[in-house]
């Protein structure tokens, strides 16, 4: 079965840090480029980081830059999301999602399929 699993949230204080997995199960990540997406009670899905399949080009959403960190290990088949300065406002439920594209990434939702089932970050105190 093709399918992101995503791990790695929890409950977190303001400024605290998390790491979220996205491991891919049934294919090889290696041909996709993997965003990192969240939703929060009420809200739209928005993008939050994305890393390409070819030269590991990222991007991040301005809410997150300079907090959050994008990688990915081809042979572990698992891209991270390094969170730190954690906020009461990162709340969400994350998802990881895959897209075939050649070059770069984007962190426009559409384009991606394979939907991981989502992991909660709760960031309170």
């Amino acid at each position: 079965q093709v399918q992101l699993v995503e791990s790695g949230g929890g409950l977190v204080q303001p400024g605290g840090s998390l790491r979220l997995s996205c491991a891919a199960s049934g294919f090889a990540l290696a041909p996709y480029a993997i965003g990192w997406f969240r939703q929060a009670p009420g809200k739209e899905r928005e993008g939050v980081s994305c890393i390409s399949r070819s030269d590991g080009s990222t991007h991040y959403a301005d809410s997150v830059k300079g907090r959050f960190t994008i990688s990915r290990d081809n042979a572990k088949n698992t891209v991270y999301l390094q969170m730190s300065s954690l906020k009461p406002e990162d709340t969400a439920v994350y998802y990881c999602a895959k897209d075939f594209r050649l070059f770069g990434c984007t962190v426009v939702p559409s384009p991606y399929n394979s939907w991981g089932q989502g992991t909660q970050v709760t960031v309170s105190s």
